[in-house]
C-alpha cells in the first residue's frame, strides 16, 4: 500500500448536504482493492455529524475518532484517522467516509474550462494514467515484453482489447518509426488483472515498408490471446477517400457518462449508454466521444489507448434494441465478453483529443453478436475501423457455482 496525494478536487455528501470539499485529499492504494480516500480534518464539516465510539483498526492502522448521524444505527459514516501505522503517517487527522452510504465524488478536469469538469464517483477504477501504465509494455528480450497490473479487485479480468491496446504498443516498440495499420486479436481465456502479462512477439517479416508479426499474451505459460500486427512506413497518397462521420451532436453537446476512470472524458450521445434493462429500446447504434485529458506525445501509446476502448460499447449496441436485456445482466445471469477485435488504424492520431466512436451491430443471434464500428476526429476525418464479436448467452447448469466477479 502507499499513500499519494490526490491530483483532483473531491466533494462527500451526506443525505444531500456537502459534508466535505477538499483540494488536499490523500489517496491510500490498496492491492487488489479499491483505493481509499482520505480528506483533511480541516475540510470536513463535522456540525452535522455527531462523535461515536472508537472504531477498529483499519487499513491505516491503529483505531481513529469515529462519527455517525444518529440515524446509522452506530454505523461510523465517517472515521477520522488518529493512530496510523508509521508508513502511512500522512494520514493523520484525515477523515475517510463509508462510501456506500456517503456520496464521495472527484471533480475530473478541475482547473480548466468548465465544460471540461466532468463528476466521478468514488471509489473509481483508477486513473487515465494507471492505463497508460498497463499499455506502456516493457522490453523483456529481444523479442518479448511485459506489462504490469492493475485492479480494484471489483471486477479482476482483464479486458480484451486492454491486451489489443498493449500488443499494438509492443508492436510499435519493436518497430520504431513504423506506424501500426492492422491489429487483430482473438481471447481465449481470462487473464487475471491482478497478475502480470507477458507479450511475445514473432516476426514473421520486416521489410522496407511492411512489419508482420503475430503476438502471444501469456500469463502464468497460459496462451490468453492471440493475434497479428502489421506496421508500415505509410506513403504519399494516391487515391483518397473514406466513409462520412455520423451527423451527430459534439462533445460538449451530449452527456457525460461515468465508467470510473478519471483523466477521460466519456460523453455519450443521446445518452444511449445503459446498463438497464429497463432502459428505452432504440436502433442498434451508439455513439459516444472520448479523450483522455494529458498524454505523452508517443505514437504507438495514442493507438494502443484507441484499441483500448474498441471492447467497451460494441456489446450494449447489440443490446439497445431488445427490451428487458441489459449489461447490468453480464457475468449474472449471461455471459457477455468479447471474443476477437479487428483493427484498421487509417492515419496518425492524438489520443488527447476529442475522438467519436460509432458503434453499429450488424447481427445478434446464435449467442453471439457482431458489431463494424469507426473511428473520427472532432472534425469528421476517419480515424480508425473496427469489428467486434462477442458472445452474449446463457449460463449453463454446469455454471452455477461461478463467482461473478471472474466469471465471463
Amino acid at each position: 500500500m502507499r499513500v499519494q496525494r490526490y491530483p483532483y478536487r473531491a466533494r462527500a455528501w451526506w443525505d444531500g448536504a456537502l459534508v466535505a470539499e477538499s483540494d488536499a485529499c490523500l489517496l491510500l492504494e490498496l492491492e487488489g482493492e479499491p483505493s481509499l480516500l482520505y480528506f483533511p480534518r480541516s475540510d470536513i464539516d463535522l456540525s452535522a455529524l455527531r462523535p461515536d465510539t472508537g472504531t477498529e483498526p483499519g487499513p491505516e492502522g491503529g483505531a481513529g475518532e469515529a462519527w455517525g448521524t444518529g440515524s446509522d444505527g452506530g454505523e461510523a459514516l465517517l472515521t477520522i484517522v488518529t493512530d496510523p501505522k508509521p508508513e502511512l503517517a500522512a494520514l493523520r487527522d484525515h477523515g475517510r467516509f463509508d462510501t456506500e452510504r456517503a456520496r464521495v465524488e472527484v471533480l475530473d478536469g478541475a482547473g480548466g474550462a468548465d465544460r471540461d469538469v466532468t463528476i466521478k464517483r468514488f471509489p473509481t477504477w483508477g486513473d487515465a494514467s494507471d492505463l497508460v501504465g498497463l499499455l506502456d509494455v516493457q522490453r523483456d528480450g529481444d523479442l518479448a515484453f511485459v506489462a504490469g497490473s492493475h485492479t480494484d479487485g471489483y471486477r479482476p479480468v482483464v479486458e480484451g482489447s486492454q491486451m489489443l491496446g498493449q500488443a499494438i504498443v509492443a508492436a510499435g516498440r519493436h518497430a520504431p518509426g513504423r506506424r501500426v495499420v492492422s491489429a487483430s486479436m482473438m481471447f481465449l481465456r481470462a487473464a487475471d488483472a491482478g497478475r502480470p502479462m507477458r507479450f511475445e512477439l514473432t516476426e514473421l517479416s520486416a521489410g522496407r515498408t511492411f512489419t508482420g508479426l503475430t503476438v502471444e499474451v501469456l500469463q502464468a505459460g497460459r496462451c490468453c490471446a492471440v493475434g497479428t500486427v502489421l506496421l508500415d512506413v505509410t506513403a504519399p497518397e494516391v487515391v483518397s477517400h473514406a466513409v462520412e462521420a455520423p451527423d451527430v451532436p459534439g462533445p460538449y453537446e451530449c452527456p457525460e457518462f461515468d465508467m470510473g476512470v478519471t483523466g477521460r472524458d466519456l460523453r455519450v450521445v443521446d445518452g444511449a449508454y445503459t446498463n438497464d434493462a429497463d432502459a428505452a429500446v432504440g436502433p442498434p447504434f451508439i455513439d459516444c466521444w472520448v479523450r483522455f485529458r494529458s498524454l505523452p506525445d508517443d505514437p504507438p501509446l495514442h493507438a494502443g489507448l484507441l484499441a483500448q476502448f474498441a471492447g467497451h460499447i460494441p456489446i450494449a449496441a447489440a443490446l439497445r434494441p431488445h427490451a428487458g436485456v441489459g449489461q447490468s445482466a453480464a457475468h449474472k445471469s449471461l455471459s457477455m465478453g468479447i471474443n476477437a477485435i479487428s483493427l484498421s488504424v487509417h492515419r496518425d492520431l492524438r489520443a488527447d483529443e476529442w475522438m467519436l466512436y460509432r458503434h453499429h451491430s450488424t447481427f445478434a443471434g446464435d449467442g453471439m453478436t457482431h458489431a463494424e464500428c469507426r473511428v473520427f476526429t472532432e472534425g469528421g476525418e476517419l480515424l480508425a475501423s473496427f469489428s467486434v464479436d462477442a458472445m452474449v448467452r446463457p449460463f449453463t447448469e454446469s455454471d452455477r457455482a461461478r463467482d461473478e466477479r471472474t466469471a465471463m
